[in-house]
């Protein structure tokens, strides 16, 4: 069994919501997931686990939010060459950059060596009932991707 950890930033319950939904995915395609905020975990925790699934809210004109900086500095410590990984999150298509702070992580998972299995999932505010299927969806293929390349 695929373990996964997806680990979060949330500040109003959207990125939260959607982790959530991709745990559900990942757990009805037969993987093992671990669902944890970033001020609950620390980076070094990736290299736990056979997937890593991080997804955090953009904040202002595209950042990381305060509560994912101190475990976006930790990975710049980690060789993540033999991680599984994808991004996702939220944002609002009002501000110029949309879902920077996804980007930024996506960024980091493959300066790091990460394997990025998936384009990353964004969604505006909190998803919607579709949304809802497309973030389970999101899980699903992410533990088939894992399978494929194991």
């Amino acid at each position: 069994m695929t373990k996964v950890l997806v680990a979060y930033a949330s500040l109003t319950g959207n990125t939260e919501e959607i982790a959530e939904l991709i745990v559900e995915g990942i757990r009805e395609a037969g993987g093992e997931a671990v669902l944890k905020a970033v001020t609950d975990c620390n980076a070094v925790e990736i290299q736990s686990y056979e997937g890593v699934l991080l997804g955090a809210y953009t904040w202002g004109d595209g950042e990381l939010p305060d509560e994912f900086l101190d475990f976006y500095e930790e990975m710049e410590e980690l060789d993540l060459s033999t991680s599984k990984s994808a991004a996702f999150g939220s944002g609002d298509t009002g501000y110029d950059i949309y879902c920077g702070a996804v980007d930024q992580i996506e960024k980091k998972l493959k300066e790091r060596g990460a394997t990025i299995l998936q384009e990353s999932l964004k969604i505006e505010y909190g998803p919607t009932a579709p949304e809802k299927e497309a973030c389970r969806q999101f899980g699903r293929q992410f533990i088939q991707a894992c399978k494929a390349v194991s």
